[in-house]
């Protein structure tokens, strides 16, 4: 384990904060005109004192995150060398036992010191060892650069790989000199959920292992819990594989949407249980029941990877990364409301989406949900089924209908953008906009990165490779011609089938009893699709089943 050094500095990046802080909190402790005076502030018609007042919490704010941050790194320093050194006053030739009780009394110091469990105690202990073996990871969280929920989240993705792999990682995120580094916001401006979601997808791009067979791990865990909960209340959740549980999560979704009107009082939020609950039980005189619109869900998929020919995971939207043969079974099927979308081999970027003929909204829609893959608004985790494509700039003033004055909003952030002064700024073909605050703070736009896909070992020589990835290449212009010419998604509103907006029909109409007389079809077995994809031997991990995974990540 290696164990950062430099207290010092350390101690002085705490004193900083503190100094700045107490300069604002003496202003703010007056909170008169004379304190604005005695700090040099200038008081007179021009000025807004309300305002002030209002900016200087916000920077209070701001540096009180910053303590919190090098705090935190002090923290994990002195557990990790706590431990470190209970280790070094252990005799050299002392048992495995003893150094293991050696370890376990210095935990139970820690958890004696801090007030808090001797599970909390360990599992903070192994997250500093962590992150301070993580030199970059760990000055960040010195320098308040991040929170220690994103440090966390890098020790939490880092495990399981080999130190190689743990380093390649890190050096994405945090090294702007790295070969490949992560564009656009950096770690500390993203919010914990989003910045798990970036080291993840490259981490399941990178990792060892191949992504199918660690899912083909995970399809033997899957399962239903139930949790009683306070006031009457209990928990019913899903362990599925993500492209089920994804279609579960969308479709209700779009007929809460469908049903939300004047005279429904429910908030999406409350309506989703409701369907879910009334689909489950099967019960006619429960409200909520309509047939189930479609919901419209991005599958990209690398040329090669969709050929056969490499496992490179695919992403679907709202997921993310996904193994090679679930993509491919869900193209190959024909799966509704589910739209390939082909990923350029040579650069990662999307090549064509799968119909053919769409109206020209639906195809630009499509492209910004590619683009942005969420709610652009900073923080913002809405998946893209509930978002609106909005105009950047209004059509009244000018605004065009292209992908650079055109952005995802969730309805929530939609409406503030509208009544507000916070202000996007221009997207681009390839990137999302970023935002400015009324008080004038900037937040950089958060974007997929792509990658170039995995080419398949001995298709083409190495030079020939380069000399490829020019557009007009002769031998680009001829593998995309011999690709096969796959069969379009089947059409938005296929006839005879009960893809119908809830608005159709009224409540009394008689094609509800008939729509929900309709037999149950329980899904196929996963484990059987993945033996016939030739994954065998996959045994279940009963350690997993032990707990109940519990995100802390503040989403």
């Amino acid at each position: 384990m290696a164990v950062i050094s430099g207290v010092g500095a350390g101690v002085e990046g705490v004193q900083a904060s503190v100094a700045a802080l107490g300069a604002l909190d003496a202003i703010s402790v007056l909170d008169r005109e004379d304190a604005f005076l005695a700090s040099g502030i200038a008081v007179g018609p021009g000025v807004d004192v309300l305002r002030r007042r209002y900016e200087i919490r916000l920077e209070r704010l701001e540096l009180t995150a910053r303590l919190e941050a090098q705090l935190a790194a002090m923290k994990a320093r002195d557990a990790a060398e706590a431990v470190g050194f209970q280790q070094a006053m252990t005799p050299p030739d002392a048992s495995v036992q003893d150094r293991t009780y050696a370890e376990m009394s210095a935990v139970e110091e820690i958890a004696g010191v801090l007030t808090v469990s001797s599970a909390a105690a360990g599992a903070l202990v192994e997250q500093s060892r962590k992150i301070c073996s993580l030199p970059p990871v760990f000055q960040a969280l010195s320098a308040g650069a991040m929170s220690w929920q994103h440090a966390r989240i890098v020790a939490d993705e880092t495990e399981g790989l080999d130190q190689a792999g743990a380093a390649a990682l890190v050096a994405h995120f945090f090294d702007p000199d790295a070969p490949h580094p992560a564009r656009g916001a950096a770690p500390g401006e993203l919010v914990p959920s989003r910045f798990r979601a970036k080291v993840r997808a490259w981490r399941e791009r990178h990792h060892p292992e191949t992504l199918q067979k660690r899912h083909a791990k995970g399809v033997t865990d899957r399962r239903m819990e139930y949790t009683p909960d306070r006031d009457g209340m209990a928990w019913v959740s899903l362990y599925l594989p993500g492209d089920t549980a994804c279609a579960i999560w969308n479709r209700t979704t779009a007929t809460a949407r469908g049903l939300q009107g004047p005279n429904e009082p429910r908030t999406i939020t409350q309506l989703r249980p409701d369907i879910a609950a009334s689909l489950l039980l099967g019960s006619a005189s429960e409200p909520g029941k309509v047939p189930t619109p479609r919901a419209d869900v991005l599958v990209m998929v690398p040329v090669f990877s969709l050929l056969g020919l490499t496992d490179e995971p695919a992403t679907l939207d709202g997921l993310g990364p996904i193994p090679a043969s679930m993509a491919r079974k869900l193209v190959a099927d024909g799966a509704d409301s589910f739209y390939r979308v082909l990923v350029d081999p040579r650069d990662g970027a999307p090549l064509e989406i799968g119909r053919k003929n769409y109206r020209l909204t639906e195809t630009i829609k499509r492209w910004i949900r590619m683009r942005d893959g969420k709610c652009t608004f900073p923080g913002c985790t809405n998946g893209t089924p509930d978002n609106d494509t909005d105009h950047l700039q209004s059509w009244e003033h000018g605004g065009t209908t292209g992908a650079s004055n055109l952005a995802q909003l969730c309805p929530k952030h939609h409406r503030l953008k509208h009544h507000t002064q916070w202000t996007p700024e221009p997207a681009t073909e390839d990137r999302s906009p970023g935002w400015t605050s009324p008080t004038g703070r900037h937040y950089k736009p958060e974007h997929p990165h792509p990658e170039p896909t995995h080419w398949p070992p001995g298709i083409l020589p190495a030079e020939t490779i380069v000399a490829a990835m020019s557009v007009d290449a002769p031998q680009w212009q001829q593998l995309l011609a011999d690709m096969p010419d796959w069969a379009d998604p089947p059409p938005e509103d296929p006839p005879g089938q009960n893809l119908l907006e809830p608005g159709e029909l009224c409540p009394t109409d008689p094609l509800w009893e008939d729509f929900y007389a309709q037999p149950f079809i329980l899904p196929p077995d996963p484990l059987q699709e993945l033996g016939s994809a030739g994954i065998t031997n996959v045994l279940p991990a009963p350690e997993r089943l032990a707990a109940r995974p519990v995100s802390n990540d503040g989403y």
